[in-house]
């Protein structure tokens, strides 16, 4: 059974939300908003502190309605820095639902845009990591659902400011144990400043034992007092954003021009030939999860990436084909492992379905075995997210043969040796060509044919094969040719294809030989020893970090493992557990 994580909410005769778990309320209908802003944002000197930055870190313990976050963004698009990002890190263990955070947030009317912003992406209550996007407000939220102290130890930012909004010590004591007031220490950057309503002794003491300054300050209507502590070191001065370089134009070094676009940094891609000219080059592709009922950790990785490519997918205009993917049963144990997956408190409600017999029938309209439905999986067109995400970076066309370090940069070079560009950073992101860079990598070939026809139509599936509807028609294969390299199209694998699609949806089949004029394509992808993606710092060479080994998964998992990378490049904070980023960190091989 899952554990019971509501609030339990009740709302009083005066319409302030009130957790029941806690018998505490979120705050004063009266005066909340007023509240707020001078507990919070006046407790951390904003917007003084902001000033001058590029980018600046909020870190909140409580998040609740969302009232603190509404108000901190309301300020800072009103009075931050010009072309700043401000990213916000929140800890949730008793999540709200949406219907009940926009009661609440309705009190304010003046915080209504950015009330809106945090609604409209209000995630599903499931544990983990959450990324919201806030582009409105040139800003990033990531919620962790959970325990607070499990939250601050696998967060990997420096917060600036701290808003410490936790239920009362005597009702939550969780919330301020020394494991907590730990994390807020270890997670403070220098000249960090912390802002609670609470005095009690017990917190006060725990900030000033890790080297925090406390005072307490006039209070905010009935409270007389509040507190505030700040760390004596002085904030350091502002680095200069290095240059990057992003060697290949698929899916991965799309995601990471957009990954590091969202912190502001314009990054210059490098393209042997042209974009999605690999892995990433057909009319369609599949973004579906790896599903592993063993390892919780691997099955929370990749529903936190579908979530994440879910939510960018959506955005970019014409890309979503269809939504739902139907993964059928091929032996009869599937059956009780697809439950197991359903179970799993990684997914959203409903996002897992058991299919039987009938009901995937029906879905698929030829007789089939059970299946299971993946209601959040998709099916998209690589062709329109590689040209947005691109946009965002200058793009270089040249094969990279090389790298020279120099003067602590590295040198791009081609087969010539001449030089391409200089940069400080670099991100291998060629699928199966980063292997020549990166020979210790581990990576490994294989080589895929896949066919597609127009005028036919089908749901998306996956079995031993797949079918994928690409809005002219329908792409389906795929051969899986481990240590070949060759992508010329080969009439046996087109064959080959046509039986697998017939030995498990013979009507489609039949319905696409009938068409008769079939095209065909292969690429080679890159995997791991143990299929799990490349996300990180190449070991033993500063300036150098990849995005690889993602295999037949590359469409759900780069969108997330870019934004972990460019967080890893610029010092910003990832939206990866640390638990998940040691599990694809390329020091593991």
């Amino acid at each position: 059974m899952a554990e019971d994580r509501s609030p339990r909410l009740i709302w009083t005769d005066d319409g302030a939300p009130r957790s029941g778990r806690f018998d505490d309320v979120y705050f004063s209908q009266q005066d909340g908003l007023a509240e707020t802003r001078a507990v919070f944002l006046t407790g951390c000197g904003l917007p003084g502190a902001w000033a001058g930055r590029d980018r600046f870190t909020v870190a909140e313990l409580g998040f609740g309605t969302g009232l603190n976050i509404a108000a901190l963004l309301d300020l800072w698009r009103r009075e931050g820095p010009t072309g700043a990002h401000l990213h916000v890190f929140s800890v949730e263990g008793f999540p709200l639902m949406r219907a009940e955070a926009e009661r609440a947030l309705s009190a304010w009317p003046e915080l209504a845009e950015a009330s809106e912003a945090l609604l409209s992406a209000w995630p599903e209550p499931t544990p983990g990591f959450h990324r919201l996007d806030l582009p409105a407000f040139n800003a990033t939220l990531d919620l962790a659902v959970g325990e607070v102290a499990w939250a601050l130890a696998q967060w990997s930012g420096l917060a600036d400011a701290w808003f410490l909004d936790g239920f009362s010590p005597s009702t939550n004591p969780a919330m301020w144990s020394d494991a907590v007031i730990d994390g807020i220490a270890a997670r403070s950057a220098p000249g960090a400043r912390a802002a609670t309503f609470t005095v009690a002794g017990s917190v006060r003491r725990g900030l000033a034992d890790r080297g925090f300054s406390v005072a307490k300050r006039p209070g905010h209507g009935r409270k007389r007092e509040r507190l505030e502590a700040w760390l004596p070191d002085p904030v350091p001065g502002v680095e200069a954003a290095p240059s990057v370089a992003i060697v290949g134009a698929g899916i991965a070094g799309a995601a990471l021009a957009r990954a590091f676009a969202a912190l502001g940094l314009r990054a210059t891609v490098v393209e042997a030939d042209h974009p999605g000219a690999g892995g990433s080059g057909f009319p369609a592709a599949l973004v579906t999860p790896r599903l592993d009922v063993g390892d919780a950790a691997i099955a929370g990785l990749f529903a936190q990436a579908l979530d994440r490519a879910r939510d960018l997918y959506a955005a970019v205009p014409g890309a979503v084909v269809a939504s739902g993917v139907v993964q059928l049963a091929q032996q009869p144990r599937d059956t009780g492992r697809f439950g197991k997956i359903s179970g799993q408190p990684v997914w959203p409600a409903r996002a897992m379905t058991v299919l039987q017999e009938p009901a995937a029938s029906d879905r698929l309209a030829e007789p089939v075995g059970g299946g299971l439905f993946m209601a959040g999986a998709l099916a998209v067109r690589p062709a329109p997210v590689l040209k947005q995400w691109l946009e965002d970076a200058a793009v270089i066309t040249a094969e990279v043969a090389g790298l020279e370090p120099h003067d602590r940069r590295w040198r791009l070079v081609d087969g010539a040796g001449r030089l391409i560009l200089e940069a400080d950073r670099v991100v291998f992101a060629g699928g199966w060509g980063t292997a020549a860079l990166w020979p210790e990598g581990a990576l490994a070939p294989v080589r895929g044919q896949a066919d597609w026809v127009e005028g036919v139509t089908a749901p998306a599936v996956a079995w031993g094969g797949y079918a994928v509807p690409t809005g002219e028609g329908l792409l389906f294969g795929a051969t899986h040719e481990r240590g070949e390299v060759a992508t010329d199209v080969r009439a046996a694998d087109s064959a080959r294809n046509l039986a697998t699609l017939a030995a498990g949806l013979p009507g489609l089949a039949a319905r696409v030989e009938a068409v008769g004029s079939v095209r065909a394509r292969a690429a080679v992808r890159a995997t791991t020893p143990d299929r799990l993606p490349l996300a990180g710092a190449v070991p033993g060479q500063a300036g150098l970090f990849v995005l690889g080994g993602l295999g037949s998964r590359g469409f759900c998992a780069a969108p997330l493992l870019a934004e972990h990378v460019a967080a890893l490049v610029l010092g910003a904070p990832s939206p990866l557990p640390r638990a998940l980023a040691a599990r694809v960190d390329p020091a593991r091989l």
